[in-house]
């Protein structure tokens, strides 16, 4: 366990998730680090179960899961990046079927899109050409 700190206690604010330890220290991360909390719904985000252990959460409804560990990064979302300008200048876009015309987990899209991960410039240049492509089916409508 990840200096022995063991979650007592979770929940949801402004747009963040707060996990208490058994020593009364409160963390808390941005929802954006975690997509499926970020789009699942108030009751969904309230089933949730702590292990035994105290070391790790589980949402099953929504097949969600974090470790302790997640907590303790201090990493904030950096959302004025390339790819969240792009989705948020065209909101029309489904960030679901973007991923999948992709082969990529939405998960990690929306990693990107929220600023959580920064993607190489390999994958950036991949997710510029499906929106590319996207828009050449559009052309042709």
């Amino acid at each position: 366990m990840e200096n022995n700190i063991k979650i007592t206690d979770i929940w949801f604010d402004e747009g963040r998730i707060f996990m208490r330890d058994a020593s009364n220290a409160v963390y808390s991360r941005p929802l954006e680090a975690f997509p499926l909390l970020m789009d699942a719904t108030e009751e969904q985000r309230l089933a949730y179960d702590i292990d035994p252990q105290g070391d790790a959460v589980r949402w099953p409804e929504i097949d969600e899961d974090i470790h302790v560990s997640s907590f303790l990064e201090q990493q904030e979302p950096n959302k004025d990046n390339e790819i969240a300008r792009i989705f948020r200048r065209f909101p029309q876009l489904n960030v679901s079927e973007v991923a999948r015309q992709m082969g990529i987990n939405k998960s990690l899209l929306s990693k990107y899109i929220y600023g959580i991960k920064t993607p190489s410039e390999h994958r950036r240049m991949e997710i510029k050409h499906a929106l590319h492509t996207l828009g050449e089916e559009l052309i042709a409508v």
